[in-house]
């Protein structure tokens, strides 16, 4: 159902004339209106009297604007910006992916082992004696000291 529409009488083209006539005549008395309100002329006033701060301000806008898209479109200063974040980013990647590639190792020797390899009395006793096992014990009692007390804290 498709309907052809008509124009509507106020869409006539002698109509839009006038609409926009009427538009246009009636500007300058609306603007004239507005510049009489004491609150406009007060404004206006604050305006003119702070031009040329403005105007310096505009000025020292416009020198940051310059300076800071000729160093966002310099390829040297882009190039030597990524060099340097990827020469801070290198070391902290390695170390990362050597974690990452441990864990993923020793979660690969738990499940070869699966149920079979348990650890006794004896065992366990023997894994103390390893640093490393030392290491991440006094690590774990430290971390545990300090939560201890954030909650004690946090408790008073």
């Amino acid at each position: 159902m498709t309907e052809t529409s008509s124009p509507q009488p106020s869409e006539t083209p002698e109509n839009v004339v006038g609409n926009q006539e009427a538009a246009a005549s009636s500007r300058p008395d609306v603007l004239l209106e507005q510049l009489l309100k004491p609150e406009v002329q007060e404004s206006l006033t604050t305006l003119v009297d702070n031009l040329p701060k403005l105007t310096e301000m505009l000025t020292v806008m416009t020198k940051a604007y310059d300076f800071g898209k000729s160093v966002a479109t310099d390829p040297v200063l882009a190039e030597d910006t990524m060099a340097s974040l990827s020469g801070f980013a290198k070391p902290i990647t390695t170390a990362a992916k050597g974690v990452a590639s441990a864990a993923i190792e020793a979660g690969d020797r738990v499940h070869a082992q699966g149920d079979q390899a348990q650890i006794g009395v004896f065992g366990l006793m023997k894994m103390l004696k390893d640093p490393q096992v030392q290491k991440g014990l006094r690590y774990a009692q430290a971390f545990l000291d300090v939560l201890n007390e954030r909650d004690q804290q946090n408790k008073r």
